[in-house]
């Protein structure tokens, strides 16, 4: 009996063991670095759902209270999912939000569902009163097509649920809610109000939001909306040309662009030097949050007001939802350090509200698109990589799950990096670095087969 006892704690032992070492690692000459992906990882993955649960597979990505996932959450928080091996709750999730869409709701899906798989009873009532911000669709389009990349899996533009709701989106969607890209400032407030209207009923007033920005009265339009009309576009743009669609795709990526020309043309603010974020229905321009997702969602062109738009926001305090964002958009737009601290922080127990389920994702983003400067194109089965670390550091990134594969990868400063595949599947890779004079250097993709590494340098 003792030998059997003993048998079996030392398969619970080292089946723990094991459960402790399986999904991506972290290592560096950091030890603060470290530290704070072991405390993202481990938060992050916290929140994973139970396998009994009615709706499927699932992750919180809502306040966490509510044992629920939002789709602007969801859509944010779904390529650190990819990272944390969350695939079957990314993909249950996003159907979940694709099929909501109904004609009922005038194209709008649910906002948020729960883990019973109901709407969730916080933001919706039945399909005439209800919560929903209108970025949503284009968010969920957006990070549709991150995922493909990012995996390779095709149902997430070509899935028939997925299609109809892009298109879905892009047509009816966009004509319901009068988001033309010449109509933001003239629309009406309320375009599908309910008869009767009830100022004082949320359902009422917040069904269809123009902004993420909830709390300005009387708004008509938010430019983190215009941007996510740009973003969402081009993303249906891009799904159109690799489905054969050239044609439709250059429609489209025009269509996109009026919404980018229009932010350059209306929003900015000569007198703040920094853009405007909503538009009122006073026939006024006002500052609030907002301009983080100018950055989100790549609406910027490179120049003064972008940087002006970067500099606002690191001088400024946010919330952790804003912030949730930064490490990833630090990295990739030539603020490391600032990146660098903004992990440390968001990690740190002493935060405020750090267990806000966007935080610790947002973190995981950072230490592989940002630090790392991991990123995947599925069109091309390639991987590019850049560090963006500190002098002299180096680090390593273990068994990211990306393109079908795994892989992982080291990076010696800027000096040299190299790249495992783990997997069963070739892939490409693209070695990027920034030299001594501070100057991309971009070399040849090689090829990398399965159970294979390859070094590459600076030189």
């Amino acid at each position: 009996m003792k030998r059997v006892l003993f048998l079996y704690l030392l398969i619970y032992c080292c089946n723990s063991v094991y459960a402790q070492q399986t999904g991506v690692t972290f290592k560096s000459s950091d030890p603060a670095l470290q530290t704070a992906f072991v405390r993202a990882k481990e938060m992050a993955l916290s929140y994973k759902g139970k396998p009994a649960d009615p709706v499927g597979p699932w992750y919180e990505s809502a306040l966490p209270p509510r044992s629920a996932f939002c789709m602007r959450d969801v859509a944010h928080q779904s390529i650190g999912g990819e990272i944390l091996g969350l695939q079957k709750e990314n993909k249950n999730m996003f159907r979940h939000f694709a099929k909501g869409i109904s004609a009922s709701k005038d194209w709008c899906s649910f906002w948020e569902m729960n883990h019973l798989g109901n709407p969730a009873p916080e933001d919706y009532r039945n399909d005439k009163a209800f919560w929903y911000n209108l970025n949503a669709n284009f968010d969920l389009i957006t990070a549709s097509w991150k995922l493909y990349l990012w995996t390779g899996d095709e149902e997430y533009i070509k899935g028939a649920e997925f299609a109809n709701f892009h298109e879905k989106s892009v047509t009816k969607f966009i004509d319901s809610w009068v988001l033309q890209a010449d109509s933001l400032l003239t629309r009406p407030t309320h375009p599908n109000a309910p008869v009767p209207f009830n100022v004082k009923d949320a359902f009422n007033r917040c069904r269809g939001l123009p902004s993420y920005s909830e709390g300005v009265p009387n708004i008509k339009m938010g430019v983190d909306l215009v941007a996510a009309l740009y973003s969402g576009l081009t993303s249906y743009a891009n799904m159109l040309d690799l489905k054969g669609e050239s044609k439709k795709a250059k429609l489209y990526r025009e269509k996109a662009a009026t919404y980018q020309k229009n932010i350059d043309a209306l929003w900015w603010n000569d007198t703040a030097s920094r853009y405007n974020t909503f538009y009122s229905d006073d026939h006024k321009f006002g500052l609030d949050e907002g301009e983080t997702f100018l950055l989100w969602f790549d609406a910027l062109k490179a120049g003064e007001r972008k940087d002006k738009t970067i500099q606002h926001l690191l001088s400024n305090n946010w919330n952790v939802e804003n912030l949730s964002y930064f490490p990833l958009i630090m990295y990739q737009n030539g603020h490391a350090d600032k990146a660098y601290d903004y992990m440390l922080h968001l990690t740190d127990p002493s935060t405020k509200r750090r267990e806000y389920p966007e935080v610790s994702f947002g973190v995981v983003k950072g230490f592989t698109e940002g630090l790392m400067g991991m990123e995947a194109d599925a069109r091309l089965n390639r991987i590019s990589t850049l560090y963006r670390g500190k002098s002299g550091s180096n680090s390593e990134l273990k068994d990211v799950p990306v393109l079908n594969t795994l892989v992982t990868i080291k990076h010696d400063g800027n000096k040299k990096s190299i790249l495992t595949n783990n997997g069963a599947k070739k892939i490409l890779w693209q070695a990027k670095f920034i030299n001594d004079q501070g100057k991309l250097v971009v070399k040849k993709a090689v090829w990398l087969q399965p159970k294979a590494s390859k070094e590459l340098s600076c030189i």
